[in-house]
């Protein structure tokens, strides 16, 4: 499988967040970058071109001027942004974590979550890290910046880190038949999970009993779930899916399929549930927009 190595300077806009024009003065002015060019002249610029131009916006970003920066080797501004690290630490991890990606660098991406997890909980590392480099990586992959496997490394990454927090409350709960039951699952044919495995964490560090069924299940399938529990809420995570019917007419199936005999609440959370309309929905039928309703909610 070919994976990204070559950059266009429309691709270190989308990934720095500084302008072409701007990048291509960097360049004439202060020789920040040196990039290939092709045999169009069409500039080129290799993984390490990409790391360094992460470094002096990080830099830049944090107040330094660009004739400073430009005077400073590699090492100089690694250990610049190092001594700023415990400063900003939201910057700082979103800095590296997406050198990491590019080089599939398990160890930066290890080393950075644990400074991170030595002053923040899950809570504050997800909402303030992992969610912002989740939404940019998604919409640096659909603009075909970044590789799917370059996606995937960090989403993988994430998860594990999200499964260990969720078994570690689940070892630290004590069962309480008296609360509902949450039953988290994504719809048929949707895969995008770490949205609904943070919900879960969520839900078990509020206390609740869960049930986590995972990705691509059918309606259908949730019956199961009724057949053992009575007082059961739904969680579902919507990314992409369902593409074959509109939400609306997946609330019908869900209410003719599960509510047959009594009115189980649906929680739905993800990007598509912005078409939800709440005064047609159903009384059962709860929108939850951000994982800080979530949290309210619970």
């Amino acid at each position: 499988m070919y994976v990204k190595t070559q950059f266009n300077i429309k691709d270190l806009e989308n990934l720095s967040g500084v302008k072409a024009h701007t990048i291509r003065i960097w360049e004439k002015r202060y020789n920040l970058l040196e990039p290939n060019r092709t045999d169009t002249n069409i500039r080129k610029y290799d993984l390490e071109s990409l790391k360094k131009l992460l470094n002096v916006t990080y830099l830049y970003n944090e107040g330094f001027k660009i004739s400073k920066i430009a005077r400073l080797s590699d090492s100089e501004i690694q250990h610049i942004i190092e001594d700023q690290s415990s400063e900003n630490k939201y910057e700082y991890a979103l800095n590296a974590f997406k050198k990491s990606m590019f080089d599939f660098d398990y160890e930066l991406f290890s080393s950075t979550e644990q400074k991170l997890m030595a002053d923040l909980n899950l809570r504050e590392i997800f909402l303030n890290v992992y969610l912002p480099l989740l939404m940019e990586i998604g919409t640096l992959w659909q603009t075909g910046t970044i590789d799917p496997a370059h996606e995937r490394f960090i989403s993988e990454l994430i998860k594990q880190r999200i499964i260990v927090a969720i078994t570690q409350q689940q070892a630290q709960q004590t069962p309480d038949k008296s609360k509902p039951v949450f039953a988290l699952y994504l719809p048929y044919q949707e895969i995008h999970e770490i949205g609904l495995l943070y919900a879960h964490y969520e839900v078990l560090a509020a206390g609740y009993p869960t049930i986590y069924l995972g990705n691509n299940i059918p309606l259908s399938s949730l019956r199961h779930v009724l057949k053992h529990y009575d007082n059961v809420k739904f969680i579902t995570y919507m990314t992409v899916q369902p593409d074959t019917q509109s939400i609306m007419e997946y609330l019908k199936d869900y209410q003719q399929t599960i509510c047959t005999d009594k009115s189980y609440p649906l929680w739905l959370m993800g990007w598509k549930t912005r078409d939800v309309d709440p005064n047609t929905a159903g009384d059962n039928i709860k929108t939850i927009g951000t994982i800080e309703q979530l949290i309210e909610a619970l």
